[in-house]
């Protein structure tokens, strides 16, 4: 199946100032113009996962639709799940603009965006007007700037979506939001996870959706450890892996490469996948890990299951290669794991963490 309208739109939207381009895209694809996948299924990357029946792997990460205006349109378009938000209790205009950077030579993306978005309340609404039966969707939690107390948010928002999330997920790895990572120290992080799940415990809906926790690829020593421990513990499903990095490589090559925030795209390839594999010697069985940064390609997506993960996420590949993404990856992604002589996708997940971890 091609994808005329929003694949050969790349060259015309690259002309936009990159924040521009994305409201156009976000635009379209509300309009309800993208066609629907009506190709095969693919049996041998199929996986029930947390309680949830997922066709194949390839996800949408958060960020791309953070404010539920789309996710119809992207689960047409071959996503296995969106993933919408982050959504914080409030209103928020995130940073001032611009906050948005595109390495072209990388294939990479910088952004300070700050958690823009309309907030828990609007958001709650939008969805609600739409259909759910259509796809798994993920809900991407965090908290306002300016909160007095970060837990406080999560608290609401687990309670304001636990009505209608397939998943939810915790984000604090966001290195936009000052003092959001220090939700990853051992102690903050248990009392955070305790109160998740607590709340979702005591929400008024029947519906008890997974929690996922999203991290950044920044970790000090001992700190992979520390949160797979706490995740464990505190009885969420599995682990995000990873958000955008504040460190830069060496190899790149763009003159925009040191504007200040998370540098996401193919740059981040190599340190998130090693960072998923080390997760994946570490939890071993007891977290669903999901493996995003630099996902633009089958091969990418098959050495990120292979270094642990059940599940890929991608967005800034969307920005270099279109919204016909997601189905290329799953089509080729089934071939491979069949020309490999691998009868399903779960034969093959971890199966290079060891050798991964060490690169």
């Amino acid at each position: 199946m091609n994808m005329p309208i929003f694949d050969l739109a790349i060259p015309f939207l690259n002309y936009f100032e990159p924040e521009i381009a994305h409201r156009i895209t976000i635009c379209g694809l509300s309009s309800g113009i993208a066609p629907v996948d009506r190709s095969k299924t693919f049996p041998n990357l199929s996986q029930n996962l947390m309680g949830i029946n997922f066709p194949h792997p390839v996800c949408l990460a958060a960020g791309f639709d953070k404010n539920a205006e789309c996710w119809h349109a992207l689960l047409k378009l071959g996503a296995a799940a969106v993933e919408i938000g982050t959504i914080t209790a409030s209103p928020q205009p995130g940073n001032p603009r611009p906050r948005i950077f595109r390495l072209r030579e990388d294939a990479g993306i910088i952004n300070r965006i700050g958690f823009s978005n309309e907030g828990s309340e609007i958001i709650l609404r939008r969805l609600c007007r739409k259909s759910r039966h259509t796809g798994i969707i993920g809900i991407n939690i965090g908290a306002n700037k300016n909160t007095i107390n970060f837990v406080n948010d999560y608290d609401h928002c687990v309670r304001k979506f636990t009505q209608l999330a397939d998943y939810i997920t915790v984000n604090v790895s966001s290195p936009n939001t000052p003092g959001l990572r220090d939700l990853q120290k051992k102690e903050a992080l248990s009392r955070l996870l305790d109160t998740v799940i607590e709340a979702r415990s005591s929400a008024e809906y029947k519906n008890t959706p997974p929690i996922l926790l999203k991290i950044a690829p920044d970790l000090g020593e001992g700190q992979l450890e520390a949160i797979i421990d706490t995740a464990v513990r505190a009885g969420i499903a599995g682990l995000i892996i990873s958000n955008t990095t504040i460190t830069r490589p060496t190899f790149l090559r763009s003159k925009l490469s040191n504007e200040p925030g998370g540098l996401s795209g193919r740059p981040l390839f190599e340190l998130s996948t090693r960072i998923l594999a080390q997760a994946k010697l570490i939890a071993g069985n007891s977290l669903v890990l999901i493996g995003a940064g630099g996902v633009e390609s089958a091969e990418t997506a098959y050495t990120k299951i292979r270094a642990g993960a059940s599940l890929v996420q991608l967005y800034s590949a969307l920005v270099y290669n279109g919204a016909g993404l997601f189905m290329r990856i799953r089509n080729e992604l089934s071939a491979q794991i069949a020309s490999a002589g691998y009868p399903t996708i779960g034969s093959i997940v971890g199966i290079d963490s060891e050798k991964l971890a060490l690169k």
